[in-house]
């Protein structure tokens, strides 16, 4: 019984480490290539300009639609050659009367509303809708909370130049980051996962994510992918590898920065994550063979696409691991065992933002020149820790409906916008354009 065990407990530990390399390796991409600021990446030609079309699905976003719609009308990019569709998802307030206005005052603003008895069954439902509708050659979406940079649209169509690239993503930024601590925190794990885990992913040329919105597609590839899948929680995950596995790349554009306004208290923040959790190890089950058996992803590629689909599991993995190591300390285990031991609380430490380790967190607020927000990295163990719970109850869930053969049941799991408050917009790390 003790070998079964001790072998188990290796095998977790083993996982853990890897896990732990991994981010490693990315913190040190990031931290050489900042030491080499004066190297610019270049996405081609600056006169590229495709057609653009900019999907903004909303529900019932009557308090923050009008901001992004004001700042669409803003950017930079010729407006000729612009389409913006917002899909009003059957709302019971000002949503659509806020979008038709603007569509009114601006021919490059469309407006498609849905009906009671079609709307309701989800953001996927609605982009499909709205992409049914697309003209651009490059597909943008924005969720109706975000605050977008005026250059954002040629910050994220040129990487299209090259045809292999089949998507993008730019980086996002908490908006309401000084409303209280709760902000604050997502804000570092914002930090984490894209000033150093999504740059480092697109430097070392592994897959970087899609995170569901402010990046975008190829349109005829997304065509040809048959759109969004309704029946998956984490679709902008799903798409990731699906786009992946049709043998294109996705970049992650860093300067391409616009604002979201976070969940800003801990039950909000349980329903959103709970909501990833699940959605991510639904395409975990959905892709892993298939990144196994791929041609067209190379074996770094395919090692890292992995451990990307298995992230949302790792704090199970750190819990049953401590589960596990109890009983053979108290049955008094082998030396080797024991030893691994110490490895545990260097994956708690290390997990504690979970999906974006502590010492990515540190780097990237480093490297934004952000002294003072380091001073709360010791409390992501708490979100850590909540994620535990967070993650044992998706995988309880999402298993129990693969056990009794239950279908994901397609719906709007909104995390509902204010647009109020202490609001600002980073231009750069050291400037702030406050918002009015």
């Amino acid at each position: 019984m003790i070998g079964i065990l001790e072998a188990f407990f290796v095998f977790l530990t083993g996982l853990m480490i890897v896990f732990l390399v991994r981010h490693y390796i990315f913190t040190l991409t990031v931290l050489r290539r900042a030491r080499k600021a004066q190297v610019k990446v270049q996405y081609g030609k600056s006169d590229y300009e495709p057609t653009v079309t900019i999907l903004v699905p909303a529900r019932n976003e009557e308090n923050v639609l009008g901001r992004l719609l004001q700042r669409l009308t803003e950017v930079t990019y010729p407006k000729n050659k612009m389409q913006i569709i917002v899909i009003d998802d059957a709302s019971t307030d000002k949503t659509g009367q806020i979008a038709k206005d603007f569509s009114n005052r601006h021919a490059f603003i469309e407006v498609l509303q849905r009906r009671q008895s079609e709307g309701g069954k989800g953001k996927t439902a609605a982009m499909n809708a709205g992409f049914g509708q697309s003209k651009g050659e490059i597909t943008l979406c924005f969720d109706a909370d975000y605050y977008p940079q005026r250059d954002i649209v040629e910050n994220l169509v040129r990487p299209f130049e090259d045809p292999k690239v089949g998507a993008v993503q730019g980086r996002v930024v908490v908006l309401n980051e000084p409303q209280n601590t709760v902000t604050r925190l997502v804000a570092l794990e914002r930090i984490g996962g894209y000033r150093v885990d999504q740059e480092a992913r697109d430097n070392l040329g592994l897959i970087a994510q899609f995170g569901g919105t402010v990046g975008g597609f190829r349109r005829s590839l997304l065509e040809s992918l048959g759109g969004w899948d309704e029946n998956i929680l984490a679709e902008d995950t799903d798409l990731t590898f699906r786009v992946a596995l049709a043998g294109y790349r996705i970049r992650y554009v860093g300067d391409a920065e616009c604002y979201e306004e976070a969940v800003d208290n801990w039950q909000a923040y349980f329903t959103q994550r709970y909501r990833w959790a699940k959605g991510h190890m639904q395409c975990c089950w959905k892709h892993s063979f298939s990144v196994l058996k791929s041609k067209k992803l190379g074996v770094a590629c395919k090692i890292d696409g992995l451990l990307l689909l298995n992230v949302y599991f790792m704090p199970l993995l750190v819990l049953i691991s401590i589960i596990v190591g109890v009983p053979l300390i108290l049955l008094h285990s082998s030396p080797v065992a024991s030893a691994l031991w110490f490895s545990v609380p260097i994956a708690l430490y290390s997990f504690v933002g979970n999906f974006a380790p502590f010492f990515e967190v540190g780097i990237g607020a480093h490297l934004d020149g952000r002294q003072r927000i380091q001073w709360l990295l010791p409390l992501l163990v708490f979100t850590f820790l909540y994620n535990v719970l967070i993650c044992v109850k998706a995988f309880m869930d999402l298993l129990g409906s693969k056990i009794m053969r239950r279908n994901h049941s397609p719906s709007w799991a909104k995390t509902h916008h204010l647009g109020t408050g202490n609001y600002y917009i980073a231009d750069s790390p050291t400037k702030r354009e406050v918002l009015p």
